[in-house]
Formats: structure tokens, sequence, C-alpha cells
């Protein structure tokens, strides 16, 4: 039987990758095999891409490049650790997927949802997450969250200006909203357990 595809987005602070080691222990518990695994990353390859993405010590892309580069990293995860995970039976619980493609790239950078989806179909041949776990707190929780984090320093996108990131949460809306049936949407203002809480209730009908 093939396993569950779960991607957690947001936007920067949201608490994506807390929620993820989280919900993979309350797998554990329940006997589901899974994996937890963060885009850009997860391979060696998507890991050094991720480097030439993120660190700031790095000049900077044009947002067509960037593009690119997420979506090679993207191909070589789906190729080498998702889809063979999901084909075992694993559940694959996934720190960013597409959509944040989708939200940066597409929308708070300008290129487009089809020049997007166009790449993702090439590269990871349309895979899409079984369900995707939108987490939305509000700017002073997630600033924060940051602040706690990173400290002053930040990656290439997180630290971005507002506008770019108030478009990235606008973006992430407009996805939920256009695709109801995949998009679950948590509040996740409140402490790492109350969330975790409603993730897993609202993840119930795929549970033991």
């Amino acid at each position: 039987m093939r396993g569950r595809f779960i991607a957690l987005e947001g936007g920067e602070g949201t608490g994506k990758s807390t929620q993820a080691s989280l919900l993979a222990a309350a797998l554990a518990e329940r006997g589901i095999a899974c994996e937890v695994t963060r885009e850009p990353g997860g391979t060696p390859g998507a890991e050094a891409i991720r480097t030439l993405l993120l660190d700031p010590a790095l000049p900077g892309w044009e947002p067509a490049a960037e593009a690119l580069l997420f979506a090679a990293a993207r191909s070589d995860h789906v190729a080498k650790r998702i889809e063979p995970a999901l084909k075992a039976g694993r559940w694959v619980i996934c720190d960013r997927f597409v959509d944040s493609s989708l939200a940066y790239q597409g929308d708070a950078a300008g290129l487009g949802e089809g020049a997007i989806r166009t790449l993702h179909q090439i590269g990871s041949n349309g895979l899409y997450p079984d369900v995707t776990l939108l987490l939305d707190a509000g700017p002073d929780t997630t600033a924060s969250r940051i602040s706690a984090r990173d400290g002053d320093a930040t990656d290439k996108i997180g630290g971005r200006g507002a506008t770019f990131h108030e478009a990235v949460a606008k973006a992430f809306d407009r996805l939920a909203r256009t695709e109801p049936q995949r998009f679950r949407r948590i509040e996740a203002s409140g402490t790492p357990q109350e969330v975790h809480v409603m993730v897993l209730n609202t993840l119930r009908d795929l549970l033991p």
C-alpha cells in the first residue's frame, strides 16, 4: 500500500519544522513508518542546492534562476527519496514542497503560477501532497519565533522585506482557497503542543 504524503506550508516562523517532528513522533506511536524531510533539501544533491539558494554569503539569484534551482532540488528529492518511501508504504512528512515555490517564486517574485507548475511537471512528474497543512500565525508571533531561532542572522529568502512576505502570505491564502480538497488550515499561534493537537485533529480521517 502506498504511503501518505503530508506537506507543511506557511510563511517564515509558523512552526513547520517543529510540527513536522511532532507529527512524525505521533505517527511512530501509532506504528506508522514515516520519514521527515525538507525543501529545499532531503537528498545530498538537493542539500547542496539548498546552500546555493539560502546561504547569505553567496550571491543572490534572479527569480527565474531561483525557480529553476528549486525545481532541480525538488526533482532529485522526489526521485531519490519521496517516491521510493511512498512506494515502500512509508509516510513522508515534508517541511515545504511545491506550494512554497508557487507562493514565493510564482506570486511574490512575479514568475506566475503557470511557470512554476510547468517546471514541477517536468522535474517531479507533477507530484502533489495528499494533504497540505497550511500553518498560519500572526506577525508578532512569527517575528518572535524567527528572532529566537535566527537572532540577527537569516537566510537569503527569509531576509527579504515585509512587502515580499506579505505577498507570500496572500499567495498561500489564495492557493488554499483554490484547492480546498488538498489544503487544511491550522491556526499556529499557540504553543507547539496546542498546534500539534490541531494537526492531529485535522488529520484524524487518515490516522488509524
